[in-house]
């Protein structure tokens, strides 16, 4: 294959995987915090619009296949926090004070270095608990849509053994085929099939900030932008993170008065740009992010027929879709949540708490979670002393035959 037409192909399925794999939930996130069909549209646009034009920057700007996308795991969490007080303008302030806090982030390293101090289970934990409800979803599905929801799951399941790539992608265009053979005549009020700009002003509540803005900010930097630098890294490749946190951060702060929640390093799919399939000579992969943001912004104006679509569908299938999407992350999540015996109860408790689902003084349970879980950690027990060797024991022991 040409020096060119490898790295142009890879970045097209890199965006065409991080499109489909995840714009179901995005647009779920989006209509769960209050957006209607055209402000979800609209966010849907300028989210595949910011990540496009920051992608192009970053792989001309430093010659890597850096790869950008919007934050799926901080959509799941749009959709476990629901509406906030104040509507849809609360949720889009929160979205400005996310981009602003990545982009502090940059300009004021010790910041991303807090960040990087939370312990690594209580975040996983944070995490896991934001994706679970959306991973049930394909077993409710099952339950509530069969006819729908067993040709999505088989061909999820079928291509995850045999071409794990394209499992989601190829999922979401059998839901797509069923939606489109069982939708009513008319299609959906509400949807534009036409490219939708819609702003919206942001609001600003004590609530939101903390129960939205903040676990957005944390969720999207701890599973996204710190893993996404370890990918990069992992294929040689180490870019400055402030400049990237700076960029990130300004184009979700752009992004937000049009519905956009958050923009950063990509995590999942940064591989398909940065590994050798993408070219022999690491020197040539950028051009992979390159077009990968290219055609980002060419996928963003199919943002209203794909709303359109979502509105068509019953709301469980379009979760279980996303759902099936999330299964890698939620199992990622919880192996780092477990994984260091010292921290795993606090870990749990993060987990139970910020899977409940619970919002207190209009505060989500991802911010909630992650407090029980700090204090959980800073109130256990310490482990007992070692008890001192003794000298004349040991020389004992080391004599054979000695007691």
């Amino acid at each position: 294959m040409g020096r060119w037409a490898q790295p142009v192909l890879a970045g097209v399925v890199t965006a065409v995987v991080g499109f489909a794999s995840s714009f179901a939930i995005v647009l779920a996130g989006l209509r769960a915090v209050g957006a209607d069909p055209e402000q979800a549209t609209s966010g849907l646009l300028a989210l595949c619009a910011a990540v496009g034009l920051t992608a192009i920057w970053a792989g001309l700007r430093y010659r890597m296949p850096i790869s950008i996308a919007w934050s799926t795991p901080g959509a799941a969490l749009l959709v476990a926090t629901g509406g906030v007080p104040g509507g849809f303008g609360t949720a889009v302030g929160a979205f400005v004070g996310c981009g602003l806090l990545i982009t502090v982030a940059g300009l004021f390293a010790p910041l991303g270095r807090w960040i990087a101090a939370i312990p690594g289970p209580l975040a996983a934990a944070m995490l896991a608990g934001v994706l679970l409800d959306l991973c049930l979803a394909p077993v409710r599905a099952l339950a509530e849509a069969p006819a729908l929801a067993v040709p999505v799951v088989l061909t999820w399941a079928v291509l995850t053994r045999f071409a794990r790539p394209w499992a989601v992608p190829a999922a979401l265009a059998v839901a797509v085929a069923a939606i489109v053979a069982t939708a009513p005549p008319g299609g959906p009020a509400g949807a534009a099939l036409r490219p939708v700009i819609e702003p919206t002003v942001p609001g600003w509540s004590l609530q939101a900030a903390i129960g939205l803005a903040l676990p957005l900010f944390l969720v999207t930097m701890a599973s996204q932008n710190i893993p996404g630098m370890a990918v990069l890294a992992g294929y040689g490749y180490r870019p400055p993170l402030r400049p990237l946190l700076i960029g990130t951060g300004l184009a979700t702060t752009a992004a937000a008065p049009l519905g956009g929640h958050a923009v950063n390093l990509a995590a999942i799919s940064a591989a398909l740009a940065a590994g050798p399939d993408a070219h022999p000579d690491p020197e040539r992969r950028w051009i992979a992010s390159v077009t990968a943001g290219t055609a980002m912004i060419a996928l963003g104006l199919a943002a209203g027929p794909a709303t359109a679509l979502v509105l068509l569908s019953p709301p469980v299938l379009v979760e279980a879709v996303a759902g099936l999407a999330l299964l890698g992350a939620l199992a990622g999540a919880l192996t780092a949540a477990v994984a260091e015996p010292g921290r795993r109860e606090a870990a749990v408790i993060t987990f139970a708490v910020t899977a409940s689902g619970v919002t207190v003084l209009g505060v989500g349970a991802a911010f909630w979670g992650l407090l029980a879980g700090a204090a959980a950690l800073l109130l256990r027990p310490r482990a007992p002393a070692a008890p001192a060797a003794d000298p004349g024991r040991d020389r004992a022991a080391a004599v054979p035959g000695g007691g």
